[in-house]
């Protein structure tokens, strides 16, 4: 079932190292083959691929039996919002307290990672006789909390309180005998001595199980659902895809949630790097790439808001989305996202055809939304873009929920896309094609 696949690939995901890590594992069992970016490629026809950059950014693709063509992509990111802690981690309260000193990524729901379990996951850089090496961190088991004040010494806490993430949010780590000991398990977790540790990148992740539940057991709940959902469908679709007369590409980018300008974010040049040496691989000069492009078509998928049972007056009056009604086509005026005529008719003609229901999703007028990566990869790769995802409740808290027939929609959805070759006839009139 595929949503026991995607709680296994969320529980083994704590964080984007990891994420990354489990994807390039599907990668690997399906016979895709790593490719380094410091060193050159000799790529096949008929052949998968893919490269990471920084552990953390995965790019796959598949080079058609026909060769070089144009790019059917998606793209999503493997990053969520969480605490990450700081180099000097461990802070002495009163002399009995260790905690651990953290700082906000993206925007979470603060409150929402309270009185609950949670641990450390990450990477850590270990010296060897060589250099440096990565080796992925991943704490399993409860390993610190982040306890709330009782009421009665905060009764504003039910009113509106503004938590202070400098005070509020500090995870407790041990009574004052543990002090000295953070670097110990993380250095015991990647199999290294602390002495050896020479770096790190490690973040709070909670430990709460995925859960299905409702009464008739059709909703999902689990940690990081935004946006390792569409992570993990759009991948498992892109795997599963037949190939076709296009190069079907999978992108999943980090640092989504703290603005993608990274090296390794969809503000970067990975994506343009690779499509570029795609084609310099496969002997195609710089008219032919551009040509490509203009046939290209890309999905960004970012998990979309659901309309809430409490307050359904946040949502749009007639642009409102619900879980399990199928995959939401998302619009902004503004392009944060980057739907338009165009992008939404194709994709419609796809989903028509495989059967696969959608739906449409627009900001109430006098509410920001957020953005996602579409707008920002396309500022590098300039192709047809369309945002999609899934309807959910509780976006950036640490623990969020959706719908259960959603997850086969999307799917059977990225699925169809990648078996359609979408072929401009000319600026906006496009052909549609399987076999």
């Amino acid at each position: 079932m595929a949503v026991n696949e995607l709680f296994q690939f969320i529980e083994n995901s704590p964080s984007a190292f990891h994420a990354a890590d489990e994807l390039s594992r599907m990668l690997d069992a399906a016979g895709y083959e790593r490719l380094e970016e410091s060193r050159p490629w000799q790529l096949r026809c008929g052949a998968g691929y893919y490269v990471t950059r920084n552990r953390s950014s995965v790019i796959a693709f598949f080079v058609p039996e026909s060769g070089f063509g144009p790019f059917q992509m998606c793209a999503s990111h493997g990053d969520s919002p969480t605490f990450k802690i700081k180099e000097n981690a461990e802070l002495e309260v009163r002399g009995k307290y260790i905690q651990l000193d953290v700082e906000r990524y993206g925007g979470m729901i603060m409150s929402s990672w309270m009185d609950r379990p949670l641990s450390v996951a990450g990477r850590a850089l270990v010296s060897t006789d060589k250099g440096v090496e990565t080796r992925l961190v991943k704490v399993d088991r409860d390993l610190v909390m982040i306890p709330n004040v009782a009421i009665h010494m905060n009764r504003e806490v039910n009113n509106g309180y503004k938590y202070n993430p400098a005070s509020d949010t500090m995870p407790l780590f041990g009574l004052i005998g543990s002090k000295g000991q953070f670097r110990e398990i993380i250095a015991g977790a990647c199999g290294a001595r602390a002495e050896d540790l020479v770096g790190c990148d490690l973040y709070l992740y909670s430990r709460m199980p995925g859960t299905v539940w409702g009464a008739q057991n059709e909703f999902l709940s689990c940690g990081r659902l935004d946006d390792l959902e569409c992570a993990f469908t759009s991948m498992k679709a892109f795997i599963d895809a037949k190939p076709m007369g296009h190069i079907n590409l999978c992108a999943v980018f980090d640092n989504e949630e703290v603005g993608s300008t990274t090296k390794q974010g969809a503000h970067s040049s990975f994506l343009s790097d690779v499509t570029r040496r795609i084609a310099l691989a496969l002997n195609a000069g710089e008219e032919r790439y551009m040509t490509a492009l203009s046939s290209s078509f890309m999905l960004s998928a970012d998990n979309a808001h659901a309309t809430h049972p409490n307050h359904p007056e946040y949502a749009d009056p007639v642009n409102q989305v619900f879980m399990n009604e199928g995959i939401v086509i998302k619009f902004n005026a503004n392009q944060k996202y980057t739907t338009d005529g165009v992008s939404e008719a194709v994709f419609h003609r796809i989903l028509d055809a495989a059967g696969v229901p959608c739906q449409h999703y627009a900001n109430r007028s006098d509410l920001a939304g957020g953005g996602t990566l579409g707008n920002i990869s396309g500022s590098h790769v300039s192709i047809n873009t369309l945002d999609i995802g899934l309807a959910q409740l509780a976006m950036h808290s640490s623990y969020e929920t959706a719908g259960v027939k959603d997850v086969q929609y999307m799917i059977d959805g990225i699925r169809a896309f990648y078996e359609t070759d979408i072929l401009c006839a000319g600026d906006g009139n496009y052909d549609l094609r399987k076999t």
